[in-house]
């Protein structure tokens, strides 16, 4: 385990900064720019987190480390160098994906048919989960782009893609299936 004693190491300060192998980068390469949105979007569960309770706070603190499991295998650009780092290299699996799939069918399955979109809101709690959605469906934006570019696992990608699903129907949970719904051209 690395102990972090001393935050700032001064290193990045010409703008570059180090990845999971060691390789230098620019702080806005896309690799980055993909992992850093996915801190993010961490961030923005623990602010969702403040008002869940039982298992959707269970569920979010769960997320929240699958985060970081996704962050770290984000950080490793090179496939090839998991046999060579010397200790194990974490990847996201398609059991995360799955997990969330039966998440989403389990939330979803009492909810009333949605006949029109919904607007962002309602309870705190939902209003942060759609937040949380926004930023994650970011996140997969910019981690398919550094996908069509270099080594990105297909697991980490379908996390995202499911992972903001998984936002917007415990956003309907949270308000209890009363959604605030679109009207449009309600203000004309």
């Amino acid at each position: 385990m690395v102990v972090l004693n001393k935050i700032y190491t001064r290193t990045g300060d010409a703008g570059e900064t180090a990845l999971g192998n060691g390789d230098r980068v620019a702080k806005f390469s896309p690799r980055v720019s993909a992992y850093g949105t996915v801190d993010e979007t961490n961030a923005a569960v623990g602010l969702a987190r403040l008002h869940a309770t039982g298992d959707m706070g269970v569920a979010l603190a769960r997320i929240q480390n699958d985060l970081f499991d996704l962050g770290a295998d984000l950080c490793r650009p090179d496939p090839a160098s998991d046999a060579r780092a010397g200790y194990p290299v974490l990847r996201m699996v398609e059991a995360q994906v799955d997990r969330l799939e039966r998440e989403i069918d389990a939330m979803n399955g009492p909810l009333p048919a949605l006949r029109s979109f919904i607007l962002p809101g309602g309870t705190p709690l939902a209003a942060y989960l759609h937040l949380c959605r926004t930023v994650s469906r970011r996140a997969e934006r910019l981690v398919v782009e550094l996908a069509a570019a270099e080594d990105v696992g297909i697991p980490a990608v379908k996390y995202l893609n499911r992972l903001s699903d998984w936002f917007f129907v415990a956003a309907r949970v949270a308000n209890a299936g009363d959604d605030v719904l679109w009207v449009p051209g309600a203000n004309r």
